[in-house]
């Protein structure tokens, strides 16, 4: 059930909620019960729907981190065939019986109208790291099947997108950390990361991540 905080305001019978409470709504457990509900309302209409999710839902359904997350972003759309994993780009607009499920989830459960969106979908055009298909863990509820993006890939893409926002107090950074990359994932992750974006200077501010990740391991181990 949804709490009003001192950032709730009442009109009539509807809640409106600022940005800082719908965040605080997608935590895993309420990720967990919006993905149920999608894939219920698929599944009574007979629909069954495949998405790969990365970002802080991922996380958060991994157990790596417990701040909370704004939205659920999809990746991939997929299917799975024993231990055969076909990935695609997610369509745009999203398929009518996911889009339908998705906005009844919202209005029931209090959450913006694009909870769950194509948003990473530009990864497709960067690339995504190799083998990524492989590793997925899937989760099913009910005609919504979930694939996480395992840990090893969450710190590729984390590692790239806290060199392209190189703050050490970035969400980005911080979930890289929570990651807890070794110097071989570390390395794997940088590797990757320099064929997608070729540039000196993003070269330089990705070594200098990996140095302050070191660090603040090395901090935190004192």
């Amino acid at each position: 059930m949804l709490s009003c905080s001192k950032h709730c305001i009442i009109f009539s019978s509807t809640w409106w909620f600022y940005t800082d409470t719908i965040e605080r709504v997608l935590r895993d457990g309420d990720i967990d019960r919006a993905l149920q509900a999608v894939g219920e309302l698929l599944d009574a209409d007979g629909e069954r729907v495949g998405v790969v999710l990365i970002g802080g839902a991922a996380l958060l359904l991994h157990g790596v981190i417990d701040r909370a997350t704004r939205d659920v972003d999809v990746v991939a759309f997929g299917t799975t065939d024993g231990d055969a994993t076909s990935l695609f780009r997610p369509p745009d607009p999203l398929p009518r019986a996911l889009a339908t499920a998705i906005a009844q989830v919202a209005r029931d459960f209090g959450l913006p109208s694009d909870w769950m969106n194509r948003g990473p979908a530009n990864q497709w055009d960067i690339g995504l790291p190799p083998g990524f298909a492989d590793r997925i863990e899937w989760r099913r509820y009910a005609g919504l099947d979930v694939g996480l993006a395992h840990r090893l890939d969450l710190i590729f893409f984390k590692l790239e997108a806290a060199a392209d926002q190189p703050t050490s107090d970035s969400r980005h950074f911080r979930d890289l950390v929570a990651l807890e990359p070794t110097d071989d994932e570390l390395h794997r992750a940088a590797t990757w990361a320099r064929t997608v974006n070729a540039s000196t200077i993003f070269h330089d501010v990705l070594d200098r991540v990996i140095a302050h990740v070191a660090r603040t391991r090395r901090s935190s181990g004192d």
